[in-house]
């Protein structure tokens, strides 16, 4: 039996937006940063690398003063001990950030300083430290601007001159199109049940059946079917299509 040809190269990234295996490679891309979010294409060779491996490839000095971390899609910081593995193909994550270990940064949350061990927070830790309502979220302060919405996957670059400083407050309505009326609701998802409340209101015959488009959508897809129960992550302009249907 003839052996497949390894792909030179297999990105991390896509598998994990396509919900697919990593295939195998000679090597696997992954984005890499260092004590920024400057992140850049890096390739490992190893699907189950060593922390110290990923240092390595990156041109950093293993056994220097560097702690390294992988980026996982909840925007969690999970740290890669440097001589344990890290299996590519199951943990999901594509991004990694190494940090000098001798700096810490002040931040303000709701008035109250935090000092954080790194240069980048998530918004996952964010709201986690000031603990918005259902109906709330957590907000970068910009002096002379409009306050910048961070939500839990983002992540914040904490370099940048002076304290940042977060608070919560009423999170924004969200402007979208259901059969071709606007219509603005409380984001960043919404649910099959609330597009069809808002298409058709009032109850409904048990003989009533509902389909739905979507699209233009911040969730990936970005276009597709929603089923009953189901959920989309939304921005402005969203836009869904809502057919009624009796049965007989």
């Amino acid at each position: 039996m003839k052996t497949p040809e390894l792909l030179e190269t297999d990105d991390v990234g896509e598998a994990v937006r396509d919900g697919r295996p990593l295939r195998p490679a000679s090597a696997y891309r992954v984005q890499f940063a260092l004590d920024n979010l400057d992140f850049r294409p890096l390739r490992i060779h190893d699907p189950k690398p060593l922390g110290r491996q990923i240092l390595d490839a990156a041109g950093l000095e293993p056994d220097g003063d560097h702690s390294l971390f992988a980026i996982l899609a909840s925007g969690d910081f999970e740290d890669v001990r440097l001589d344990e593995p890290f299996d590519l193909r199951e943990r999901g994550a594509e991004r990694f950030v190494a940090f000098r270990t001798d700096r810490d940064f002040k931040l303000e949350v709701n008035n109250d300083e935090v000092r954080w061990g790194k240069p980048t927070i998530s918004g996952h830790i964010l709201a986690n430290l000031a603990a918005p309502g259902p109906d709330e979220a957590v907000f970068l302060e910009v002096r002379g601007g409009t306050d910048k919405l961070i939500e839990p996957g983002m992540l914040v670059d904490l370099n940048e001159p002076g304290i940042e400083r977060f608070f919560v407050a009423a999170r924004p309505l969200v402007e979208i199109i259901v059969n071709t009326r606007p219509r603005s609701v409380q984001g960043p998802t919404v649910t099959f049940e609330q597009v069809v409340a808002l298409a058709f209101p009032g109850t409904h015959a048990p003989n009533v059946v509902f389909s739905m488009t979507y699209r233009k959508a911040a969730s990936r897809p970005h276009a597709g079917e929603l089923g009953a129960n189901g959920i989309v992550t939304i921005k402005k302009g969203t836009v869904f299509n809502v057919t009624r249907t009796v049965q007989s």
